[in-house]
């Protein structure tokens, strides 16, 4: 008799972005209209760049030669990757990371998603609400148990800390979905509470190339003695278009540990290394060569063009929606803005209101937590003739 894991069966139906895509399909199907504009999915819209495109070709021009071919890499990534990492993210900013606590991958959400496999089943997770669904599912899937912090307007959407212990906590900043940012100040309160209880942190970095303020880190790391409690995620998706490339990392200080349930305390690096050894073929020789190309001069500069684009889109979607009386959160040092509905409007009605009156989609607030109804997001990664026309439809729409 085989048995099903039942913690599946305690996941909603749908995956809210799947459940997205299904009423949109529905309303163009009922409706006829298919000039739809979507400020919802996070998926990116510019090209990527001519360093990374040129890397591409390159590294397939090898492939093509038997004297330069390759077959399967490193679990962990190349070296030639996982130095520069260290070299662009980490030591320029005084930073002590080694490359062999980065661990390559093929985007951050798998990596996210995954880590919590190398915790204790009993361990207790805190969770910002709203939050990242991926958090949340891959925790519901291994039966822990959850205790959500709730980021609300009373508290600027910073969490306080748990009132209860908590073993393992998911901090993502710049956050997705709210947009919002912890100051070093508020961040250093979360390592704090993690040296002091013995608690892990899993910090999603995927949106820091978006800063723009100096008092907000880009690293967990810049905090002192991070390097004993923290995981950081990493991502090319956002920064340099890799969404369809697939390429990210993890870093796994040598200091992080947890302990067995008899007290020994074991390293997590080694514990990761062996399991992405067994589960992960390693990240594609191509999509290394072209996230290598990222940090190049040329790649820095290129990469950097795309950020300011999407930003643009994000400063004007915020003055226009301010302007006509929403209340806006976010979209200063990350690409996503947190949007008060009128009127009290749960997530979901405005949802349809917005696809049926104005023909643009946005994001239900409710789907990443239930402190975020009552909200909604919106992404900057949209054209920007594209993000204007969608704007221009909402000003059309509540002008009538």
């Amino acid at each position: 008799m085989a048995f099903v894991n039942e913690n599946f069966l305690k996941l909603s139906d749908n995956y809210l972005f799947a459940d997205i895509a299904k009423r949109v399909r529905e309303f163009k199907a009922e409706s006829g209209v298919e000039d739809v504009i979507s400020l919802g999915i996070g998926d990116v819209t510019q090209p990527l760049c001519e360093a990374a495109v040129k890397a591409i070709h390159d590294a397939a021009a090898e492939m093509s030669v038997a004297s330069t071919f390759r077959g399967y890499g490193p679990e962990q990534g190349y070296d030639f990757l996982r130095e520069a990492i260290v070299m662009g993210d980490f030591m320029s900013r005084g930073i002590k990371i080694g490359v062999d606590e980065v661990f390559v991958n093929d985007g951050a959400k798998s990596d996210t998603g995954n880590f919590q496999e190398i915790v204790g089943k009993d361990n207790i997770i805190a969770l910002t609400d709203p939050v990242y669904p991926v958090y949340m599912d891959s925790n519901i899937m291994a039966g822990r148990r959850v205790v959500k912090l709730p980021c609300l307007v009373d508290n600027g959407f910073v969490p306080e800390l748990p009132e209860e212990h908590v073993d393992v906590i998911y901090l993502c900043y710049p956050n997705n979905p709210t947009g919002t940012v912890l100051k070093k100040d508020d961040l250093r309160k979360w390592v704090d509470y993690a040296i002091e209880h013995g608690s892990l942190i899993f910090y999603d970095a995927a949106y820091e190339a978006f800063i723009s303020n100096d008092d907000v880190p880009h690293s967990i790391y810049e905090i002192d003695g991070a390097e004993r409690v923290a995981v950081e995620f990493h991502s090319f998706s956002k920064t340099a278009g890799f969404t369809g490339v697939r390429c990210g990392y993890t870093v796994v200080p040598k200091e992080v540990t947890a302990v067995t349930a008899s007290g020994k305390r074991v390293r997590l690096n080694p514990l990761w290394n062996r399991r992405q050894s067994t589960k992960f073929n390693g990240t594609s020789y191509l999509s290394q060569r072209a996230a290598e190309a990222v940090y190049s001069p040329e790649g820095r500069e290129q990469t950097r063009a795309a950020i300011e684009y999407y930003m643009r889109n994000a400063s004007i979607m915020g003055d226009v929606l301010r302007e006509l009386g929403f209340d806006v959160y976010g979209g200063e040092d990350a690409p996503y803005l947190w949007v008060k509905t009128p009127e009290n409007v749960d997530s979901w009605s405005f949802f349809d209101r917005l696809l049926r009156k104005a023909h643009v989609v946005c994001t239900p607030g409710v789907g990443f937590g239930q402190c975020g109804d009552g909200f909604v997001r919106l992404t900057a990664f949209g054209q920007h003739e594209q993000t204007l026309e969608a704007l221009r439809r909402v000003r059309e729409w509540l002008e009538r």
